[in-house]
């Protein structure tokens, strides 16, 4: 460990030692590792380290390398560790995030300091039954309640990790005709949408850590948080967790879940809004933005198992009606 962030995790912990327990998990192409340290003598038993080495990138898995790719991880660890030093606070027990304990830079490397989810949230899940679905989405109909209207500011203008914009390579590769031709219709529908929200970025089921009897969430990974339409999120995550089939099946079910949730959650805001006309705008946007998934999926990874016949047939009507 670098000795001046270890002078720096004790004095922020009030910690007389510390240990790396385990590596949860390697950051994508090679940018670092997600640590479990044990603290002694600290009001913390444990925190999470998210170390950051932006000068040890290796080749991406998949062949995804250029400079452009590396400047926009760069910026995305930028703001994530904006997120939590200036944003995260303002999520309420709905929508729970890690707190935020410290942020350390040297050089090229950075480190960011966050509560461990593990005494509330121990547990990760790879299948979902019905129930927890809903208690995901539950989770986003709060946050995107809570960010509602608010300017993104230090954040993505424009959230999530597929955003058109940040995506160029991903789309000369794109063979579909209509879809490429369209690919920035379908992105200025969606910026443009009246109903702004901040959206996580990155809401796929493994970046929930779920409550021991499952009723409750707690999200990580903000790298890509920044403002749009919450159906972004919610597409994205329904995707992550159903398979073509039960997407179909319970479409409707779902969306109804989570504006029902949405609405709940409004109740007690001093936001003046028009709730029927957000929803009915949010709900025109919801195969959009299936759409602008399957978009960069088709550009980044045509074989994917979401290349389903679910996203393309949302797609396909999407592209009719644009």
């Amino acid at each position: 460990m670098n000795s001046n962030f270890r002078e720096y995790l004790l004095k922020t912990t009030k910690s007389s030692a510390c240990l790396e327990l385990e590596v949860i998990q390697a950051l994508w192409s090679g940018y670092g590792k997600i640590s479990r340290y044990q603290l002694m003598d600290s009001s913390f038993e444990t925190v999470v380290v998210k170390f950051i080495a932006l000068n040890q990138s290796s080749e991406h898995p998949r062949g995804w390398d250029s400079q452009f790719g590396h400047n926009r991880k760069v910026k995305s660890y930028e703001v994530e560790t904006h997120w939590y030093e200036k944003w995260a606070q303002l999520c309420t027990d709905k929508c729970t995030v890690p707190s935020f304990l410290g942020s350390y830079s040297e050089t090229k490397d950075q480190w960011i300091i966050l509560e461990d989810l593990n005494k509330n949230f121990p547990l990760r899940k790879y299948q979902l039954a019905f129930s927890e679905v809903k208690v995901c989405l539950k989770w986003l109909a709060n946050f995107h309640a809570t960010f509602l209207r608010k300017a993104p500011t230090g954040l993505w203008e424009v959230g999530t990790y597929w955003h058109l914009e940040t995506r160029p390579d991903e789309l000369k590769k794109i063979e579909h005709k209509a879809l490429k031709s369209k690919a920035h219709l379908i992105d200025k529908v969606l910026n443009q949408c009246q109903y702004q929200t901040i959206v996580h970025g990155d809401a796929k089921l493994a970046n929930f850590c779920f409550s021991e009897d499952g009723k409750s969430v707690a999200a990580v990974d903000f790298q890509y948080v920044g403002g749009g339409c919450g159906m972004k999120d919610v597409a994205y995550f329904l995707g992550s967790c159903l398979s073509s089939s039960e997407c179909e099946m319970y479409e409707q079910e779902l969306l109804n879940f989570y504006f029902t949730a949405f609405k709940k959650a409004l109740q007690s805001s001093t936001i003046n809004v028009d709730l029927e006309a957000l929803e009915k705008e949010w709900r025109r946007l919801y195969p959009i933005a299936c759409t602008d998934f399957t978009r960069f999926l088709l550009g980044w990874m045509p074989s994917h198992q979401k290349v389903n016949d679910y996203h393309l047939g949302l797609m396909n009507l999407t592209l009719d009606s644009l």
